[in-house]
């Protein structure tokens, strides 16, 4: 092959990844990716933190980011995300808490075709899990959700949901009862039920399913609150749910047993012995792919965990990539 072969590398801004995907694209790419997770033909290694003060003493700038690479075999892609969230000064600067960028390469010989931001794609991913969770443990099309954090991935997964489900009703509670109040205007023309801004965490604890998307280090959810039928879907980085529930639910299911292990909902059981992989009933991709029964009764009480993968960024990004050649996307850089 010549030296002077040249790849050129399209870049994609954030105003870009917006005009190219939809939430109904993102749920349909994230529902395959969990099939191919089930399947084996996605590979996705165990994302690698770097702590800069999110909970670490130094550095103290009350941060993360994460390096989440994969290897998507139905979109024959793969690439890394680098990606994470910040508070501190990041938030008195008015930036959104996460920050991303994409790096897409051909797996055949290694040239990287794209790089784009991730931001959007983290958070329109993130709020297609849930509803792709769902899709799998609630048989019937109503819906009725209690929602936790009315900021961008709260109102993404009402977005997801309304693509998949009917949604009958929706409470939310933010600590910020402003941020509830936007989001309830935000939301008023997708869900097709009634939005109920409510005063007490316990009031928003009631449907088929709770979702979480906090920043908080609080066990806020209560065992008693979650009924039989109900499912829990904690999607903060923290522990959002009492110990007993965990330790009660009829089911745990995880996206990637390696990364739920040591972050999020089961890290603190999992660190003190009181939770192992024995416990994980299944993976989301065996259920996606039918090698494991979602739902069995109406009675069970199911804990969710999609943590997120670097898969799902891979394989949104890839076909946003797609979309823009098809497009004819000509901002391209040749970096070597």
């Amino acid at each position: 092959m010549s030296e002077n072969l040249k790849f050129e590398t399209l870049l994609l801004s954030q105003e870009d990844i917006k005009n190219l995907i939809t939430m109904k694209d993102v749920v349909e790419i994230v529902d395959k990716t969990f099939q191919g997770l089930g399947e084996g033909t996605v590979i996705n290694p165990t994302k690698v933190n770097l702590d800069l003060g999110e909970t670490a003493d130094y550095p103290s700038y009350k941060g993360f980011m994460n390096a989440m690479p994969a290897y998507v075999g139905w979109l024959d892609s793969a690439g890394i995300k680098w990606a994470g969230g910040f508070l501190g000064e990041r938030r008195e600067l008015g930036l959104p808490y996460v920050t991303s960028m994409i790096l897409l390469i051909d797996p055949k010989i290694g040239n990287f075709k794209a790089a784009m931001d991730g931001a959007h794609i983290t958070n329109m991913r993130t709020g297609a899990q849930a509803a792709v969770c769902m899709k799998y443990l609630h048989k019937e099309k109503n819906i009725k959700i209690g929602l936790f954090g009315a900021g961008m991935q709260g109102h993404t997964q009402t977005m997801a949901m309304a693509e998949v489900f009917d949604i009958e009703e929706l409470r939310v509670y933010d600590i910020n009862k402003a941020a509830s109040l936007k989001f309830a205007e935000d939301m008023k023309d997708v869900v097709k039920g009634e939005i109920i801004v409510c005063d007490t965490q316990e009031e928003a604890a009631k449907g088929d399913v709770i979702v979480c998307f906090t920043q908080s280090k609080d066990k806020f959810i209560k065992d008693e609150w979650i009924k039989p039928g109900m499912v829990l879907l904690p999607m903060g980085s923290y522990q959002e749910c009492e110990d007993n529930f965990i330790l009660n639910a009829d089911k745990l299911i995880v996206d990637h047993i390696g990364q739920c292990m040591h972050r999020g909902a089961l890290a603190e059981l999992s660190e003190k012995g009181k939770i192992t992989e024995a416990n994980i009933y299944s993976t989301i991709g065996e259920i996606a792919c039918g090698k494991k029964v979602g739902r069995e009764s109406d009675k069970e009480r199911i804990l969710c965990l999609p943590i997120g993968t670097g898969a799902m960024d891979i394989a949104v990004a890839t076909v946003a990539y797609q979309k823009a050649l098809e497009k004819g996307f000509d901002k391209k850089f040749v970096f070597a």
